[in-house]
């Protein structure tokens, strides 16, 4: 593993931590709550400096970081801490760290593809001959994929991803055919034997280029970010259903792998640079979504925690207590790290086993 491309990832990670952190950061400080550290790092203290009531730091493991609100200081009496801020104002300093994210991921793919000079989609190409469901009240040459199975399809590759995951059963999927959107309901698009290859679908998957326009370009930003969305939230689904393996989610060291291979791929090192920024793009975003999920220990979790706090209150006119929830965000912390750790050490002895 090049340790340029190891530079490369602790530079991503340490920034995604950095604009996550800063969004808290600067949602307190718009609604007056007070911050007691902004932290880059966790672990050992490595450096830091105290302006007013603020102390700034970089500590020694760049896997996370942190903005000390005050969230237990609920009996304190101070009323600029976040334990004794409104249900919005938390809401969007809870929230602003994925919004950040976020924001960093669309800043750099509208730069990437600022300069495009168009955008592919896919579209059935052709056919295998025996192919079954060519015609009219099946698929055409041409067609544009719209969606599969109720999974849109942004961009080039969509269809290819979504086709592979097919159950076995006769599938939904929406086609634009000249300039009109088609549905074919339960189309009983299954695997066989084509070609003399078996386990394919008959179908040929090309792709048609959308030229670059102001207009085209934006709609492909947005589209590209909602595609990673989307990604996430497809292969979460897929996990749960066991159609993914714990053995392909990947942690901090299969990431900088993958940004090797991403970065030895490319034909120069400007193209290596555009690769590797996508990937941090695509990064970015992945946090962004898994960091909103409603699980304890993540902005999601204590998001809902605090919708159940509101419930409670609404209801019942009692508050959850703030060391009830810190001490389940605690537990669970600590075995979102443990799940980290063997993820890690899962992707170390691969990279050895390739290595090797």
């Amino acid at each position: 593993m090049s340790f340029i491309y190891i530079l490369a990832g602790i530079f991503i990670f340490g920034f995604l931590v950095a604009i996550h952190e800063l969004g808290h950061f600067l949602a307190a400080r718009i609604f007056g709550v007070r911050v007691g550290e902004f932290s880059i790092g966790m672990g050992p203290l490595l450096w830091h400096r105290e302006t007013g009531e603020t102390r700034y730091s970089i500590r020694l493991l760049p896997i996370g970081g942190f903005c000390a609100l005050g969230e237990d200081e609920e009996d304190t009496g101070d009323e600029r801490s976040f334990a004794h801020q409104g249900f919005w104002k938390k809401l969007v300093i809870l929230a602003a760290g994925s919004f950040m994210n976020l924001l960093a991921g669309v800043v750099v793919i509208a730069c990437i593809f600022a300069t495009a000079n168009g955008f592919y989609v896919d579209q059935v190409s052709g056919f295998s001959e025996g192919f079954p469901l060519e015609g009219e009240e099946g698929l055409m040459e041409g067609d544009i994929f719209y969606k599969i199975d109720g999974w849109r399809t942004y961009l080039r590759g969509d269809a290819a991803l979504f086709l592979r995951f097919n159950d076995g059963e006769g599938m939904d999927v929406e086609v634009i055919r000249d300039g009109e959107k088609v549905v074919l309901k339960d189309l009983p698009l299954y695997r066989g034997t084509y070609d003399g290859e078996t386990g394919r679908f008959g179908l040929l998957v090309g792709a048609v280029q959308v030229p670059a326009t102001f207009l085209t370009t934006v709609k492909f930003i947005a589209y590209q970010t909602l595609d990673f969305v989307q990604q996430v939230w497809f292969s979460l689904i897929q996990l749960l259903r066991g159609n993914v393996g714990i053995s392909e989610v990947s942690g901090p060291v299969g990431i900088v792998s993958t940004l090797t291979e991403v970065g030895s791929a490319s034909k120069s090192a400007l193209d290596a640079l555009e690769n590797i920024a996508f990937f941090g793009a695509l990064i970015a975003i992945n946090l962004a979504v898994m960091n909103m999920l409603p699980i304890p220990a993540l902005d999601g979790g204590r998001i809902f925690f605090l919708a159940v706090d509101a419930l409670c209150f609404h209801l019942f006119k009692r508050r959850v207590p703030e060391r009830y929830q810190a001490a389940v965000n605690t537990a669970c912390f600590v075995l979102l790290m443990g799940v980290m750790l063997l993820v890690t050490l899962k992707d170390v002895g691969q990279l050895f086993l390739r290595e090797g």
